[in-house]
């Protein structure tokens, strides 16, 4: 069996991908993959995790394990998705003296061994630090920006790092390690739907083009879908190039923009932040064992 777990970060598809696996069973069940309710499995796990301390799990823990994650399952499954975003750090632990996801490379291990014979792949959607801050303040309850910091410039909370120590677990527990940017989602949303599901890439998938039509224009989206009624894109570059096409003309302006409303940010500071979340994914794409998803 194939084990995905789609770590979030925080902000970034709010839930959108697992929703869209969910409400695709039949297909879900032609490519014997399986992505069950959170409400089925996140207590078993957060248990066994707790017990085993890290260790791998024995037969009888797995067994428990598998039949809580298989309720609902209709036919063979070789592949199951388990999203959660909390799996590397709870929004007030996001950041911390230590830096930005300190514990997130220690995951790993831990989730891997619960099923420690099995093929382990761990998908991560990365966000421009900017934005992710912002959203986590807009979480805390009761704690104001000082507290939530931790002393952190918002300059040192990188992604680079973070990734390279993950990658770096990934290869000891011998587990795929796939990426992808948050902003580049609309564009990707069916590649990253099909990484995630071992769903064929000729299958049609219901509402993989949700998220770019969430940004246009309603014009635009009534357009888009009559396109491909008529003209089934052929490749994942020829549906790239028709969406960036509709995007370039229909996109709604205020979709694309994120409100930083955070005590003593300057637009300058957004945009060094930027910077170097873009000089990050250039080197993460050069990591080795790391898949990074590009429009």
């Amino acid at each position: 069996m194939q084990l995905v777990f789609h770590l979030g970060a925080h902000a970034t598809d709010e839930g959108r991908l697992i929703r869209t696996l969910a409400a695709n069973p039949e297909k879900m069940a032609q490519a014997q993959a399986h992505a069950p309710a959170p409400g089925a499995y996140r207590t078993a796990l957060r248990d066994a995790l707790l017990a085993l301390k890290g260790g791998p799990a024995d037969e009888e823990t797995q067994e428990n394990l598998r039949t809580a994650c298989l309720r609902g399952a209709s036919g063979p499954v070789e592949r199951l998705v388990f999203s959660y975003e909390n799996f590397l750090a709870l929004p007030d632990r996001t950041i911390g003296a230590s830096g930005f996801y300190p514990s997130a490379a220690d995951k790993l291990g831990p989730l891997a061994n619960l099923f420690p014979e099995e093929e382990t792949e761990f998908h991560l959607g990365l966000i421009n630090p900017a934005v992710l801050i912002a959203a986590l303040m807009a979480r805390q309850n009761g704690r104001d920006y000082t507290e939530m910091m931790a002393g952190q410039d918002p300059l040192d909370l990188r992604w680079g790092p973070v990734v390279a120590r993950m990658a770096e677990a990934a290869a000891r527990c011998d587990a795929k390690l796939v990426l992808w940017c948050n902003e580049d989602l609309p564009l990707i949303f069916p590649e990253v739907l099909r990484a995630m599901s071992g769903i064929a890439d000729d299958v049609v998938v219901e509402g993989e083009m949700a998220l770019v039509e969430e940004i246009m224009e309603p014009e635009g989206v009534k357009r888009l879908r009559a396109y491909v009624a008529q003209h089934p894109p052929l490749s994942v570059e020829q549906r790239r190039k028709v969406l960036i096409a509709f995007l370039d003309k229909f996109a709604r302006p205020e979709a694309l923009e994120a409100e930083l409303p955070l005590p003593g940010w300057t637009d300058e500071l957004v945009a060094e932040i930027g910077a170097a979340y873009d000089e990050d994914i250039e080197a993460i794409a050069q990591l080795p064992g790391v898949t990074l998803i590009t429009p």
